[in-house]
This record gives C-alpha cells, sequence and structure tokens, in this order.
C-alpha cells in the first residue's frame, strides 16, 4: 500500500472517529440503546420452535462453498473509509447490485453483502483508552434494513485500536446473532501500547483470531444459525501472526482478504503471495474504486488463480 496514501486512509479513519462520538452522544441522547433488544435485532430469527431453520438472504445455510460475495466496504462518517458510506444505506445497496450483477455470469451464484465499519480505529484514546469507537445501535440497524431489502449479507467490520478482537466482537453479539450478519477483522487498526492506531500498521496474532472463531461458531450452533463468515483483511505477510496456527470451524467460513491498493500488476502478484495453501481458507480480494490504477473489472477478477471468493469494493 502506497504510504502517502495509507496516511490519508488513517486522517480518514481519525476524523470519522471524531464525527462517530458525536453521532453516539447524540443517539444516546435520544434513547438509542445498546442493550440486547431493540427494534431490527431478531428481525430474521424465527420465533416457532416448529419453524424451518433460518435461512441465509438468498436461501440456503452455506455461504462458502457455493457462492462468491461481492460486497462494498466502508461507514457513512467519511467517504473516504470506502464506497459503502457514499449516500445513504439504500444508495450504496443499488450500486452493490449493480457490480453484483456484473459478476454473475462468471462463475457461483453471487451474495451480495454490505460491510460496515462497526468499530472505527481512532486516533483519540476515548475514555477507556482504547482508541477507537463504536458505532450506535441505530447506524447498524440502517445498514441491516437496507441490506435486507436486497437480500444481502451485512458485515460487521472491526477495527479495534488498543482493545482486542474478541471483547469487540462480543459486543456486537445483539446483531450476530441474526441469520444475515457476519464479521470482520481488521489487523491494520489493532494495535498495542505504546503505539497508535494510524502511526503504524497493526496486526494481530493467530491466538486471537481462534479465540473469536471458537466464539463464534459457539455463537452460531446454539442459535441454529446458518454459516457465518468471518473476513480477515491483510496486506503484509506479518499482519496475522503464526497464520499457520489458524483453525478451522465447523459453522465458520474462514477467508483471508488481500487488501493493499496499487496496479493490476502489483495486486495480481499480491493476491498470488497471500492465496491460501492447500485450499485452508477461502480467498478475498480487495479492489479500490480510487486508489487502485486501472481498475480491474469482474472478468479479470474471475479469471484470477485462484479465483477470489470474496470481492471486496473500497
Amino acid at each position: 500500500m502506497n504510504a502517502v496514501t495509507w496516511r490519508r486512509r488513517a486522517v480518514a479513519i481519525g476524523g470519522a472517529a471524531a464525527l462517530l462520538v458525536v453521532v453516539v452522544v447524540l443517539v444516546k441522547g435520544c434513547g438509542d440503546d445498546d442493550g440486547a433488544g431493540g427494534a431490527g435485532a431478531g428481525d430474521g430469527q424465527a420465533t416457532d420452535a416448529d419453524a424451518p431453520p433460518p435461512q441465509l438472504p438468498r436461501g440456503g445455510r452455506v455461504i462458502l462453498p457455493g457462492h462468491r460475495v461481492v460486497a462494498f466496504y466502508g461507514a457513512p462518517q467519511d467517504r473516504e473509509l470506502g464506497t459503502l458510506g457514499i449516500g445513504t444505506p439504500e444508495e450504496a445497496g443499488r450500486r452493490l447490485l449493480r457490480v453484483a450483477k456484473r459478476y454473475e455470469p462468471l462463475g457461483e451464484p453471487v451474495l451480495p453483502a454490505m460491510e460496515l465499519i462497526a468499530v472505527v480505529a481512532a486516533g483519540a484514546a476515548g475514555n477507556d483508552g482504547k482508541y477507537r469507537t463504536r458505532q450506535p445501535n441505530s447506524v447498524i440497524r440502517r445498514y441491516l434494513r437496507a441490506a435486507r431489502r436486497i437480500k444481502a449479507l451485512l458485515i460487521l467490520d472491526i477495527q479495534p485500536g488498543r482493545s482486542d478482537f474478541l471483547i469487540e466482537a462480543m459486543r456486537l453479539k445483539r446483531w450476530l446473532k441474526e441469520p444475515d450478519v457476519s464479521l470482520a477483522l481488521d489487523p491494520e487498526w489493532r494495535v498495542d501500547a505504546p503505539n497508535l492506531p494510524g502511526q503504524v500498521i497493526g496486526s494481530v496474532s493467530s491466538e486471537e483470531v481462534n479465540a473469536v472463531s471458537f466464539w463464534l461458531d459457539r455463537l452460531s450452533r446454539r442459535g441454529n444459525l446458518p454459516q457465518k463468515l468471518l473476513l480477515i483483511h491483510r496486506f503484509t505477510h506479518d499482519m496475522i501472526r503464526d497464520q499457520g496456527r489458524l483453525k478451522r470451524r465447523p459453522g465458520i467460513a474462514l477467508a483471508i482478504n488481500v487488501d493493499g491498493f496499487g496496479g493490476r500488476a502489483i495486486k495480481r502478484a499480491k493476491y498470488r503471495d497471500f492465496a491460501s495453501p492447500n485450499d485452508r481458507f477461502y480467498d478475498g480480494f480487495k479492489l479500490f474504486f480510487h486508489e487502485d490504477t486501472n481498475l480491474l473489472q469482474p472478468k479479470q477478477v474471475a479469471r484470477m488463480r485462484p479465483p477470489p471468493h470474496i470481492v471486496v469494493y473500497e
């Protein structure tokens, strides 16, 4: 990733986090709730003991293999955070469908997804010193409703700052109990003291990822939920430490999403470098509408080897 652009992205994270603090304060003042109840949660779950088990947005209970996930990434606080945050959630959904449709003739059935940054790394410590802010439930609820209108997954992305992924994932439990909500981890923004997010490129241990996948798999099994996607973003070799120790779980589709922007040759080379050996994990590939040079088109993405199971647009 180009250092200048990475710094610009870090500045956008800081600005978005500051704006998000204001949003959270305003929403709490209006009575929004951070607990386990509230409108929106539970909309997709069966309540009748005799009802069939919950399904994915377009039917079935398995995301991977069997689909190609095409996602938009971002947050509404700043357009620099990604294309999902440009316009309303409904407008983003319509743009997502137009892009996803271009992948339909290129292989497996397409499952659209909205990847919302639910925990945003921050340049300020905050009251608890964790250098991250959390989206209010009202924002997550709005994107979940927009995703459901177009029969798409909602993927909640975590940029934990000095917090850790398991703590932040558990805070999102009310949403992850939904059959159409999955999880993404962004180790770029996971740092330990004295480092600050946005000043250094972060990383995560395989042990921490395994703790998240264990918890998420257990949550899914207890709720008889469809398979969950657990997406891990990376663009450096040490961003996931001891990757060979990552564990697969029965109810989890664990995927490594190759991040970073640049020209076509660089992006293809990085993807080949990070693609999962022996098909241990599913492969993802991120494209940047504005930062990539000569953006790869869907037909070119589908011809990559191995073909990406997940394509994320930022």
